[in-house]
């Protein structure tokens, strides 16, 4: 007879619920987390169990663990989770066994589990992009100050290239002293990260092996090396979605739809999804977007154009990676480069 266990985890402990076939439940444990201690309760499980593990911040760890006991680990989609179990009171032993009914039923919303490579190779790019949001804070903050003081450099079109950083210097002292130290520290904070992001994307170009998908993903517009990493990794295997609908919703490029008494209003995008997915489409549409010469003409070049002008920048750009998404979904189901579409869009698609 199977058994299912359901694992709230926390971050000191996890309480672990079993439940048989017959939905015969059985006592809870609680397990602490030292590495001895969880490997030990592992160990005393049936052979390849399924467990059923909600997707906390810290489940790496588990997985490895449970996987190298030879159990079959369960990633749950957290938040969907609780609304499937319908529970009033909330505590540890309901959430374990909670997991494990929804495991046994066979109705546990299932979130992917990369393979342990895949899951170590995808913290390279995931680091070089926080650090690319802390050089663009930066960047801001700067550009925020001397906004204060009404200092403005029009003879660059980047600051912080190396001619504009020349002619920032110039200004500086029209500063506060306070204020100029606090630029020159950010200025010199900017210069680390710099340092720091090319030296992860040499490690990038040096351990990730470029695969044939990303050299395809490479052939769509926006998308360079890095991001083709990004996406490539954070997508792992394309036949996981069904549908280019669902892999844009996973990235977070769809808005949220309410349809009532004939009346339908979008609202802004979800915030549970690839969060890394999300930010490497909306960077591929932003380099459209910067580099509207090569690419004015195009598909995508015109759709920006288009809802710029009747939506505004922002919905703009999120409904070109929208676009981009359903690009990335073709050119890795059909295996084959991207391809310019020959026939404009309806508004209605937009």
């Amino acid at each position: 007879m199977n058994i299912y266990f359901g694992c709230d985890a926390h971050k000191r402990y996890s309480m672990f619920a079993s439940m048989n076939e017959r939905g015969q439940t059985g006592r809870p444990v609680r397990v602490e987390h030292t590495r001895a201690m969880y490997r030990e309760f592992l160990r005393g499980l049936p052979p390849g169990s399924p467990i059923a593990i909600e997707s906390v911040g810290n489940w790496y760890w588990m997985i490895e663990e449970m996987e190298r006991a030879g159990h079959e680990p369960r990633l749950a989609n957290a938040g969907k989770a609780k609304l499937m179990m319908g529970q009033i009171n909330k505590t540890d032993k309901l959430d374990a066994t909670g997991l494990a009914t929804l495991l046994r039923n066979g109705t546990l919303p299932s979130v992917w589990i990369p393979p342990r490579d895949l899951r170590d190779e995808r913290e390279l790019p995931r680091m070089r992009m926080s650090l690319v949001w802390v050089r663009t804070m930066l960047k801001n903050r700067i550009h925020a100050t001397l906004a204060k003081y009404a200092i403005e450099i029009d003879e660059v079109s980047d600051l912080f290239g190396v001619k504009g950083r020349e002619l920032l210097k110039t200004r500086l002292e029209e500063l506060p002293p306070y204020t100029r130290q606090s630029v020159e520290t950010q200025l010199e904070l900017l210069d680390e990260v710099k340092a720091h992001i090319d030296q992860a994307e040499k490690e990038i170009r040096e351990v990730v092996k470029t695969t044939p998908a990303m050299t395809l993903l490479m052939t769509i517009p926006g998308v360079g090396p890095i991001l083709a990493v990004v996406i490539g990794l954070e997508i792992g295997d394309i036949a996981r979605f069904p549908s280019p609908e669902h892999l844009a919703s996973y990235a977070g490029t769809v808005p949220r739809v309410r349809s009532s008494g004939g009346k339908t209003s979008f609202g802004k995008v979800r915030s549970d999804v690839n969060r890394y997915l999300k930010w490497a489409l909306i960077e591929a549409a932003n380099i459209i977007m910067m580099n509207q010469r090569p690419w004015s003409g195009t598909h995508l070049g015109q759709l920006y154009l288009r809802l710029r002008e009747r939506k505004g920048h922002a919905k703009a750009v999120v409904a070109v990676a929208r676009h981009l998404a359903g690009a990335v979904f073709w050119v890795l189901k059909k295996n084959e480069a991207y391809k310019e579409p020959q026939r404009s869009i309806s508004s209605s698609q937009e």
